[in-house]
């Protein structure tokens, strides 16, 4: 192979490598039909397995701390936003009451007004930021209704675009996801407006 790596490129720079990147049909194993995705940053959820952060709520341990590693885009009075740890879109938000309440009719009226708010100004910034065509709202009302947190009240932002159905999700049950959570939750947080007085 004389100067070339076991990948077919050569140690003369990115040019030289560019120039001689092998086919990966040509590489040794079996070949086969199947596209591969690769998504090793998707590791550490499959390792913490489905109960992941049962032992608490999520949603009363993400206000407790830092906006970084809790994923909050934004503080409230009686409520705060959130990213989903498991997004079905890149962007997609959850708006939560600080209280450990499970079901809409349970909130107060300022809890209310406060989530009716911060989803408005949630949708007003991932139309600025990601350039959404429409969103998704909603709340799953208990275990039944398909709430994964079912004792923590949240809503849903969920933002959409025109091209993203494809056939992953219908037939490999899989989201691709174009974006790590921190960097949209770094964007989603920079464009959030400033409270006001």
């Amino acid at each position: 192979m004389s100067g070339a790596d076991s990948f077919g490129t050569d140690a003369g720079g990115a040019d030289a490598a560019d120039a001689r990147l092998i086919d990966a049909a040509r590489l040794p194993g079996a070949p086969d039909a199947f596209q591969r995705l690769w998504t090793p940053h998707r590791m550490a959820y499959i390792q913490a397995g489905p109960q992941a952060m049962r032992d608490e709520c999520p949603f009363c341990a993400a206000p407790k701390m830092s906006d970084e590693d809790g994923l909050i885009v934004a503080r409230g009075k009686t409520a705060y936003v959130l990213l989903n740890l498991f997004p079905y879109n890149s962007g997609h938000l959850l708006v939560c009451p600080y209280r450990h309440i499970p079901l809409y009719d349970d909130a107060t009226p300022e809890e209310v007004a406060e989530i009716g708010e911060l989803t408005q100004i949630g949708m007003r910034v991932l139309r600025s930021v990601s350039h959404a065509d429409g969103f998704n709202l909603g709340m799953n009302q208990g275990a039944v209704a398909g709430a994964g947190v079912d004792g923590h009240l949240h809503q849903h932002i969920v933002p959409r675009w025109a091209t993203d159905a494809n056939f992953f999700p219908i037939i490999a049950r899989t989201k691709a996801l174009p974006q790590l959570l921190g960097d949209v939750r770094a964007a989603v947080a920079d464009a959030w407006p400033a409270p006001s007085a």
